[in-house]
């Protein structure tokens, strides 16, 4: 058979990765699909711009609507990112009966439920294992190879960005800040890094992963998303003593009341496989009923881990090619007309436990009287650390873990907390989950 033609929406980093992985694995590409792989037609702003790439044989143009609108062309690959063209010519694409590949996760977060219903009444399949956690099939995993599983939770550390700075300010003592610039420096971080450190990269990726593992639609302005900038090398020395490690975690879990859907900073037990996952790396644990806990761990990111989920997207797109629309895998697991509309819960619902840093006067009742007002609020305390004040200092540092409790009981008791005129500045407060595997 002839080779199927691709045409490919962007050559920078993932897009030349992608195509490097098809021409040198073309052979066996080509024995797993059935059919030979081909890009044919590409579109990027800067056409003289040096790619890590060769490009011969490709037609390249700066207009990407060549490509979509190209007769010859089977399916799309887009790699442009964001949400404003990307989403056009997603959708163009879809209009004119081609499959759609893109590793973009927040078109997909943000409008994968237009995009799937579109695709389904046109009868193409849209494929994005590339847009969570790079190289790591976690979509295929979930979506099909648990596929016999009730998923009760999932949680990953899903943005390389930020767990290589925690990781730094452990392994060194470093402040958030220092780390941060040396991100930058290498390439793991961009100019403005608000979408890897504030979360909202992770919270792209959760909602898709929430979606997938309960059959739920897509509610990115759902998910409570809390960064890691207010972090501290001491509130990681202090997690380390306590025997924990802080990491920037995106979980989602079923409950009887609904869906919890959160991105935030988190204490996980230092001896949880998790929580040792360490620099750029990405993992995701996912606790099924049948199954148990399961983790996938691998590269987050970069040209040829990204590539990799790209290329299997084509190879599976090219599998299905002639078949029939009404078989194939639904796009988010379940089939469409099985969606259901759990609630979300919102973050004041949830129950977890609790870290807690105050710096506090070092005179006697201070801690007595933070214990009480805890107390109030049926909040038990597992553990205190009490920090000597500094040299020059009357102010101590007071560390709790907490046990189990609602956040919103927390919010109240942390109010009033602050509002003690012992205690200087905001309470820190980290979220803290056992994650049993």
């Amino acid at each position: 058979m002839e080779a199927v033609k691709v045409g490919l929406l962007g050559l920078g980093t993932v897009g030349g990765g992608t195509v490097n992985v098809l021409q040198r694995n073309a052979g066996e590409i080509a024995r797993r699909a059935g059919r030979g792989i081909r890009i044919t037609h590409a579109a990027a702003r800067d056409l003289d711009k040096p790619r890590i790439c060769d490009t011969s044989g490709i037609e390249l143009t700066t207009d990407p609507l060549e490509v979509v609108n190209n007769p010859e062309i089977e399916i799309v690959i887009e790699l442009i990112g964001g949400d404003g063209l990307a989403k056009d010519l997603v959708m163009q694409a879809i209009e004119q009966g081609k499959h759609v590949v893109t590793a973009n996760k927040a078109l997909i977060a943000k409008h994968g439920n237009e995009i799937f219903a579109a695709a389904q009444k046109k009868g193409v399949m849209v494929a994005f294992e590339a847009a969570v956690a790079g190289g790591i099939p976690i979509i295929k995993a979930i979506r099909e190879g648990l596929a016999g599983n009730q998923i009760q939770w999932l949680a990953g550390i899903i943005n390389g960005t930020g767990n290589f700075i925690l990781t730094e300010m452990r392994d060194k003592g470093r402040e958030f800040e220092d780390v941060l610039k040396e991100a930058q420096e290498l390439g793991y971080a961009e100019a403005d890094p608000t979408f890897d450190v504030e979360g909202i990269d992770a919270a792209h990726k959760l909602t898709i992963l929430s979606s997938i593992a309960f059959g739920i639609p897509l509610q990115f302005e759902a998910t409570y998303t809390e960064g890691i900038s207010n972090i501290t090398r001491e509130d990681v020395a202090y997690a380390e003593e306590l025997g924990y490690r802080i990491k920037h975690l995106g979980l989602t879990r079923r409950t009887d009341k609904g869906v919890e859907l959160r991105v935030h900073p988190t204490l996980i037990p230092e001896r949880r496989l998790i929580a040792n996952v360490d620099g750029v790396m990405n993992a995701v644990l996912v606790m099924g009923d049948a199954v148990g806990p399961t983790l996938y761990y691998g590269a987050g990111a970069g040209d040829e881990p990204t590539a990799s989920a790209v290329v299997a997207d084509l190879v599976d797109v090219v599998r299905v090619l002639t078949t029939d629309p009404e078989n194939r895998v639904p796009h988010l697991a379940f089939q469409p007309d099985a969606i259901t509309d759990l609630p979300i819960l919102d973050i004041a619902e949830v129950e977890t436990a609790y870290y807690l840093r105050m710096q506090a006067e070092d005179k006697s009742g201070v801690l007595a009287e933070v214990t009480r007002i805890l107390g109030e609020r049926d909040i038990s305390i597992e553990a205190i650390i009490q920090k000597e004040p500094m040299e020059g200092s009357d102010k101590a540092n007071v560390i709790m873990l907490t046990h189990v409790v609602r956040e919103s009981k927390m919010n109240e008791a942390i109010e009033k907390i602050e509002a003690m005129n012992a205690i200087h500045g905001n309470v820190t407060r980290i979220r803290v989950e056992s994650l049993k595997a």
